[in-house]
């Protein structure tokens, strides 16, 4: 006999079935679109939530921090030495377009921060941000400081752990540039993926 309605306990079962299904990931997908929003098209008031405070370590062991290069735009790029693949494009990139920028990139200080502090020592990372370009500094840190800066930025960062028994790792890490403004403030954000020329052309409308 149909039940209510109708409809065969059968079909209302399926029915819930289904919207149990759909609505988490209905849920998972607008949270990501909300924060996707708040990071590269919120409003002014949003954007000012990202950047901060920070204490680093560069190459030479000297102290880095928000306020080491006065009057100057950051772009910073977060990654590691060992990253396979989107790491080294992306500071190929950026080596690209501050040449591009010529004269006008003596505004601009280029930063590669490290989320894998473990390894990259200050050392390795100047050694290894020299490999594209003398402009680029390198900074590493204590692991607090390190989550600190991902928190300030809103870095996300997973360790994936390598085969049984070899004991190395990988790390999934958001991929995108920040520019920040001389006084701190977060100006806009481009994804890694842009070509150095891109980049050189997005910046020189911002940096006179």
């Amino acid at each position: 006999m149909a039940g209510p309605r109708g409809k065969k306990p059968e079909a209302r079962k399926a029915g819930r079935r289904a919207l149990f299904i759909v609505l988490p990931a209905t849920l998972a997908l607008l949270l990501l679109a909300f924060l996707l929003l708040r990071l590269f098209g919120g409003t002014a008031q949003q954007s000012a939530r990202v950047g901060g405070a920070f204490r680093l370590t560069a190459g030479n062991g000297d102290i880095v921090t928000q306020r080491s290069f006065p009057g100057k735009y950051k772009l910073i790029y977060f990654g590691y030495t060992s990253c396979p693949d989107v790491c080294p494009i992306a500071l190929a990139d950026i080596a690209a377009a501050l040449a591009d920028l010529g004269p006008r990139a003596a505004r601009v200080q280029a930063l590669f921060i490290t989320v894998d502090p473990k390894r990259d020592t200050p050392a390795l990372m100047r050694k290894y941000v020299r490999q594209f370009s003398p402009a680029i500094l390198g900074l590493t840190g204590s692991a607090a400081a390190i989550e600190a800066v991902e928190r300030e930025y809103r870095v996300s960062v997973a360790i994936v752990p390598g085969p049984a028994g070899q004991g190395g790792y990988t790390i999934e890490h958001s991929a995108a540039l920040y520019l920040m403004a001389p006084d701190g403030s977060f100006v806009t954000a481009f994804q890694a993926e842009e070509s150095g020329a891109a980049l050189a052309a997005a910046i020189g409308k911002i940096v006179s």
